[in-house]
């Protein structure tokens, strides 16, 4: 009875040894991914802080300066200097000196102490919609709750009709780092590992070897799995080491199983892997190989849900997403790490990220089968 992986430890043993023999092969594995790890847990952050911002102060009171400094007190805010001018105001946010304008108009205390409607002007930069969007809710949140309590003060009540009293699950603080880093680490675990298998196969070509192991008493099963398990063992080592990273050194804490979570990263790491194999099946030189990589990586960051929430995408780029191993893993991993959730809570991700892998890897070995014939 013919083995149908004959060969796989000849192949495990000489791709081990080209591995071991080619230090850039392990330096693009793991250097690269480390400094993106360390630049994107870093730069991707939602909590927009201390926005450059210009006041225009037209009534110059203790109120109008005690309103400003709630502003600034939210840290949301940050006064880099006073204009004189409305046109002084909006140049200086023209010019990207300032995001944020506030206005206090004459009479703004004369108004207020009277009773009577006191308005103030916040001017906002909308080229962002993040900065946009903070500055003014947080404008919003300021003005309301000074409202509240000059209507409490005015009618002698000493608590609020309704309070509403949240409770934030999963990431009390809301912290940016905490959603993002577990994605980021589905992204740069892509970028590492189908970089290296898809190069594995081209490399073989372009060096005249691959016809040695055509004519060599192996299966086309025992190649393609000699050629992905070592490069199997070095991610989930450079996972290991991602992980390490994220909770060591942007405080995320685990709150699932670490079983869990390197069983979905074995699971994932053996469809980026396999995915690179395709790819390697189909490429004539290492600069195609590169290039069709390449085509995977923008997806994965925009429709994985890795940035954007998925659910208010339209649909065909919805059903990308559903195409991509990255959306399954990052939604495994916030699962485990931040909500402390099973496998078996999300075991349909984890059946469709071995799905996808096996049908990955066995279309490879199909596609290469066809291709030499």
């Amino acid at each position: 009875m013919n083995n149908p992986f004959r060969g796989f430890n000849a192949i495990l043993y000489k791709e081990v040894r080209v591995v071991l023999r080619d230090p850039m092969t392990l330096f693009f594995m793991f250097f690269p991914p480390l400094i993106e790890m360390i630049a994107f847990g870093y730069a991707l952050d939602n909590d927009v802080k201390h926005m450059a911002t210009v006041l225009l102060d037209q009534d110059r009171t203790q109120e109008s300066r005690q309103l400003v400094e709630r502003f600034v007190n939210t840290q949301t805010f940050r006064i880099v200097g006073e204009v004189q001018s409305v046109t002084e105001m909006a140049a200086a946010i023209r010019q990207g000196k300032a995001y944020v304008g506030i206005q206090i108009p004459p009479g703004f205390t004369r108004d207020l102490r009277a009773g009577r409607n006191a308005q103030l002007q916040v001017v906002i930069d909308g080229s962002s919609s993040t900065i946009a969007s903070s500055a003014l809710n947080t404008a919003l949140g300021v003005s309301f709750r000074e409202s509240v309590l000059t209507l409490l003060a005015e009618s002698g009540r000493r608590e609020l009709p309704v309070e509403v009293r949240p409770q934030i699950l999963y990431n009390p603080a809301m912290r940016s780092p905490n959603f993002f880093v577990p994605g980021v680490i589905g992204v740069v675990l892509q970028i590492g590992t189908t970089f290296a298998t898809a190069m594995s196969l081209v490399r073989e070509r372009e060096r005249g070897t691959l016809e040695q192991l055509l004519v060599s008493p192996l299966s086309r099963w025992g190649l393609m799995l000699g050629k992905l398990v070592p490069y199997l063992g070095i991610g989930m080592m450079m996972a290991g080491g991602l992980f390490g990273i994220m909770h060591w050194l942007f405080a995320v804490p685990i709150a699932g199983s670490l079983v869990a979570l390197h069983v979905a990263t074995i699971v994932y790491i053996f469809a980026l892997l396999s995915l690179g194999l395709l790819i390697s099946t189909r490429a004539e030189n290492q600069m195609q190989a590169l290039q069709m990589c390449m085509v995977f990586i923008m997806p994965s960051v925009f429709f994985s849900g890795f940035i954007f929430p998925r659910e208010t995408m339209p649909w065909p780029f919805w059903w990308l997403g559903a195409l991509l191993p990255t959306t399954y893993f990052i939604e495994l991993a916030r699962a485990i790490i931040l909500r402390g959730a099973s496998l078996a809570e999300f075991g349909q991700h984890l059946v469709v990220l071995t799905l996808m892998g096996i049908a990955l890897f066995g279309l490879c070995v199909v596609r290469f089968r066809q291709k030499m014939g």
